[in-house]
């Protein structure tokens, strides 16, 4: 059983027979005596990628879905779906744009450690590694005589992910981005 205590960025519960996942999770503790803690959480479904705002009483309890996580491979993008191929059977499956959801944001040739969800003997989505190397496709040019307080510019990236990267990177250096949370983490070396 999973309790709202372990809710998380990410975790997968079952909900009215339907897996979601949890997107953003949020705490609220009322002023009022005897008030109950709430759990404010933002959901995907798995099976339809619809969103869902749902406020949960802290202590509820939730059963764990019923799912398998399989690393996979990613094959290629045919403008429809994307496909991929089971690394430990060698079947090769394929997920739309809405099963993806914002995984796509991350997604390039050659990328490893991806997992999938199997829900009932389904593929319903994909994990990504807690971060990636992605490279700056086009970026403001470095700013001179910068500060030292702490200031960004946007720079998008070769999959069109738009972040905020400190002020010295230039177009074509490649950064480590956190898939959790979207924010640059550092400038790798090649």
């Amino acid at each position: 059983m999973i309790s709202t205590s372990d809710f998380k960025r990410g975790l997968l519960i079952e909900l009215d027979g339907q897996p979601y996942q949890i997107l953003d999770v949020s705490v609220s503790t009322p002023t009022a005596r005897g008030g109950n803690t709430l759990v404010k959480t933002k959901l995907r479904n798995m099976l339809n990628g619809q969103f869902a705002d749902k406020t949960f009483k802290s202590g509820e309890r939730f059963e764990d879905p019923d799912f398998v996580k399989k690393p996979v491979e990613y094959l290629y993008n045919d403008g429809s779906a994307y496909h991929f191929m089971d690394q430990e059977s060698y079947e090769q499956f394929s997920l739309t744009n809405d099963e993806m959801g914002d995984v796509v944001d991350y997604l390039i040739d050659g990328l490893e450690g991806l997992s999938t969800y199997v829900f009932n003997g389904n593929p319903i989505g994909i994990e990504l590694p807690t971060a990636v190397v992605l490279k700056v496709e086009q970026t403001d040019p470095t700013l001179k005589g910068a500060t030292a307080q702490a200031q960004t510019k946007p720079a998008t990236l070769e999959t069109g992910l738009v972040i905020q990267v400190p002020p010295y990177l230039e177009s074509g250096e490649m950064v480590k981005v956190d898939t959790r949370t979207g924010l640059f983490l550092e400038r790798v070396r090649t």
